[in-house]
């Protein structure tokens, strides 16, 4: 059942967006899902160097959004690199209002989704994002989105009905980053999703040896999409399949196969826990 009326803010602590992004997919909300009012803060659009504004007024306009109790869901604009630089002091001045939110993003946004989900503050979800509009088939990207901040559970990743585990899902570059740090979860007794983009098969090796070490007690790993890998100078010798068994071996992780998660259009929402 979906809900007859939401109200979602967007803010960015990793990299801008472009207006023409707000306005392709504030023009598909009206269209679809005119239950769903979008506040895009400016922020969104600023630009500080690689980032969208400086390092405070990144982390101002998340904890604005987040703390505001008119909003239902806080959306992160796009990903990129840059939330780990705010998260931490962002998180420590969220107040009761953002207990009540959902938080919806992937990528680099997975650094606040961890944090989140170890604080015990609303409701971390992986999933598409605001910019991913741009993509081929991005329609659909914040269609999914879309529907499910409105309560529609048909864009969920297909193996969650069938856990008997709480789940989460990472890109894979974030969780090894994340591994050691004070945003990161306790996983013990979860399903762990990971994905990744553009990365040669050692990095996503090297990735692997860092992240299982970390993962000690979890219930199991899935798999998701590991696309655009660069050709490197020599094989690597093993794909990816066979460096995520490799590693859960050596760390007595049970691999589970496939998950419906990646860096594209068809990435499917992971709600955490």
């Amino acid at each position: 059942m979906t809900r007859s009326s939401i109200r979602v803010a967007v803010c960015a602590p990793s990299t801008s967006i472009t207006r023409e992004d707000a306005r392709a997919v504030r023009e598909l909300a009206a269209a679809e899902f005119p239950q769903v009012e979008l506040v895009i803060h400016e922020q969104c659009f600023e630009a500080d160097g690689h980032f969208a504004g400086a390092d405070q007024r990144r982390l101002d306009a998340l904890v604005d959004c987040a703390n505001d109790p008119g909003f239902d869901a806080v959306w992160f604009a796009r990903g990129g690199y840059g939330a780990c630089r705010v998260a931490e002091g962002a998180i420590a001045r969220m107040e009761h209002a953002a207990g009540e939110k959902t938080y919806l993003g992937y990528s680099d946004a997975g650094y606040l989704l961890g944090g989140l989900y170890r604080a015990r503050i609303g409701r971390p979800v992986h999933g598409p994002m605001l910019a991913d509009i741009r993509r081929e088939g991005g329609d659909d990207a914040v269609r999914r989105a879309l529907g499910f901040l409105s309560g529609a559970p048909d864009g969920l990743e297909p193996s969650l009905g069938r856990e008997r585990h709480p789940v989460v899902a990472f890109n894979l570059m974030t969780l090894a980053m994340l591994s050691g740090t004070p945003l990161m979860p306790g996983l013990a007794s979860h399903v762990v999703m990971v994905e990744e983009v553009s990365e040669y098969l050692y990095a996503v090796d090297r990735l692997f040896f860092h992240a299982t070490a970390h993962l000690n007690g979890i219930a199991g790993l899935r798999l998701g999409r590991v696309s655009d890998v660069p050709e490197n100078d020599r094989p690597f010798g093993a794909d990816v399949e066979e460096i995520a068994r490799y590693w859960c071996e050596r760390h007595a992780i049970p691999f589970l196969g496939a998950a419906d998660i990646g860096h594209d259009a068809a990435n499917r929402i992971v709600p955490f826990g």
